[in-house]
């Protein structure tokens, strides 16, 4: 479900973004609004950004190779991480590149209803998007907040798509905020302003981005309530006396690596000791469907008091 709603997302806001660039870089022609020039550079960057991410959901679903034992699972990873650099680099830098260009060389906007009315389509057209992407972070988010579903998800395009969204709708909020203030007051200084608004919005967004997506790259554990049912699915299969500790990691968004070590009943012979733990992988996969690879080591709990490591 959380790949599926996440293509979703991500189809609704490239082609939202490919339609609100074309119409950006045609305003921009006819008003010379620097603000223009930011948010059109700003659309191509989010609609790039989408195929990144489209490309590397298509990559992480090859087979394994003896190369790569666990799959490709976190290519999903490492192109958000590189959505967040394009992000930073094409979006961010060049918006404040442009916003302090026209800050200390401001001119006359020309056309500004062209402006005006393609703003008012790119905030129509990114509320949609916005809202896909929201519907479908809720089928998976749970009762977490927003913060907390960005910070801690372990599928890494409903992040991404939302921040982006949220700070395309920002920007263009800035941006039509900044063209009237110019317009109406006659301050052209203020389309310099608005560029530079939406520089230091898209930086903030990219490094929030480059953040987690780094977290995801180098590895991290399953979150607090799948760990507990693993501990519980192991301790409950028969012939366990006591999970010593566990070790998780994800290796894809839906693929988790289970690693434990466990103290079987010491009259098990060897071979009852191994049908133990088909039962512990059994009894973990239906309580765990992404624990895929697993590995269980038989041993002895030496302390009473020794307790599970994360």
């Amino acid at each position: 479900m959380a790949a599926s709603g996440g293509t979703k997302a991500i189809l609704a806001a490239l082609f939202a973004n490919a339609g609100i660039a074309i119409a950006k870089f045609v305003a921009f022609v006819f008003t010379g609004a620097s603000s223009m020039l930011a948010e059109a550079i700003h659309s191509v960057a989010d609609a790039s950004n989408q195929a990144l991410l489209l490309l590397g959901g298509r990559l992480a679903r090859r087979e394994a190779t003896p190369e790569h034992s666990f799959g490709y699972g976190r290519e999903r990873y490492f192109w958000s991480f590189v959505v967040a650099l394009v992000l930073f680099t094409l979006g961010s830098l060049f918006a404040i590149y442009e916003g302090i260009k026209k800050i200390r060389h401001p001119h006359e906007i020309d056309s500004a209803i062209w402006a005006f009315s393609v703003l008012i389509l790119g905030i129509i057209l990114e509320s949609f998007s916005m809202r896909t992407a929201v519907v479908e972070s809720n089928r998976v988010r749970g009762k977490s907040s927003w913060i907390r579903f960005v910070r801690h998800s372990r599928t890494p395009e409903l992040p991404v798509v939302l921040l982006e969204d949220l700070g395309a709708l920002v920007g263009l909020i800035l941006a039509l905020a900044a063209l009237m203030v110019a317009e109406i007051f006659e301050m052209p200084v203020w389309d310099g302003i608005g560029t530079l608004s939406i520089g230091v919005l898209l930086g903030l967004i990219a490094v929030v981005l480059a953040v987690e997506m780094r977290s995801l790259l180098l590895g991290e554990s399953a979150k607090a309530s799948v760990v507990k049912k693993i501990c519980e699915a192991i301790e409950s299969t028969d012939g366990v006396q006591h999970l010593i500790h566990l070790r998780t990691q994800h290796i894809g968004p839906e693929e988790l690596l289970v690693a434990a070590k466990v103290h079987f009943d010491p009259n098990y012979t060897m071979t009852e000791t191994a049908e133990a733990i088909d039962r512990i992988e059994a009894n973990t996969r239906a309580a765990v469907p992404i624990a895929r690879p697993m590995y269980i080591e038989p041993d002895i709990r030496k302390e009473p008091d020794i307790r599970k490591e994360q």
